[in-house]
């Protein structure tokens, strides 16, 4: 069962997320991203701090000590990676990566940003496949909330590479063929996750963990970052809000699913 799940929130997901934020994208404006943005970052922390972490626990035998020290190892190795390679993708419109690709006297730049953020998000959907299979292998309604939470997570981030590629030259089919590709690397890591973990089911507790720490440092380094450019009280307050409703939003889910 676990695995016509993972087949069908990996495929389905990556499709909706592509169509979603595509409609959005024609109407889209700082505004609107910034708002998703910080819903995300609300279901992001809360689906690692109130479910991904304590069942990760759970299946590790209450092994507190070395499921902590997983998360807090992947967090440093995802800051090593953004280092060495070009991890982070950009989910506002602020981004340092757009606004170089939005100087006209750097077009050349700009075609290499776009193959770069493709090959970065076929890396980065396959990831959330092993992420997404390893949530549906302890419970359902775990792998059902981490979906979700990284669906929110994805729309601002699809429209960003979205715009990126069309700025590079693409047709609008292009773009949409290069995202759909990128979306079928979720299905792909999804199995092959679901094959090794079902085989070896004692990693389960630790690449949970590991999903965890993901899912923090995108929220923490990523995603805050760009809105805390935005200053303004009335901006500020919004933010705030939208983040305690995603919050919320897990929190309610968890609470009528009754998942622990």
């Amino acid at each position: 069962m676990a695995l016509y799940w993972i087949i069908a929130v990996s495929f389905a997901g990556g499709l909706v997320s592509l169509l979603l934020a595509s409609i959005i994208f024609k109407n889209t404006n700082a505004t609107l991203t910034n708002n998703l943005v910080s819903l995300a970052v609300g279901t992001l922390l809360a689906a690692s701090f109130l479910e991904i972490i304590p069942h990760a626990m759970e299946a590790s035998n209450n092994n507190y000590y070395d499921i902590s020290f997983v998360v807090l190892i992947g967090i440093l190795i995802l800051f090593i990676l953004e280092k060495l390679l070009i991890w982070r993708h950009c989910h506002g419109p602020h981004c340092h990566k757009h606004s170089e690709c939005d100087s006209n006297t750097k077009e050349k730049e700009s075609n290499g940003n776009s193959g770069i953020i493709v090959i970065g998000d076929l890396f980065h959907n396959f990831v959330d496949g092993i992420l997404i299979a390893s949530a549906f292998l302890v419970d359902v309604k775990l792998g059902l909330i981490t979906a979700l939470s990284m669906l929110l997570h994805c729309l601002p981030q699809e429209m960003s590479i979205f715009s990126v590629l069309l700025h590079s030259g693409l047709s609008k089919f292009k773009a949409y063929m290069w995202n759909i590709a990128s979306s079928f690397a979720t299905l792909f890591g999804g199995l092959l996750s679901f094959f090794v973990l079902t085989i070896m089911e004692n990693l389960v507790p630790y690449v949970l963990a590991i999903a965890a720490s993901s899912m923090i440092y995108v929220a923490i380094s990523d995603l805050i970052p760009n809105l805390h450019e935005k200053t303004d009280t009335k901006d500020s307050v919004k933010q705030i809000l939208l983040i305690l409703i995603g919050v919320s939003l897990i929190y309610f889910i968890h609470a009528s699913v009754h998942v622990h």
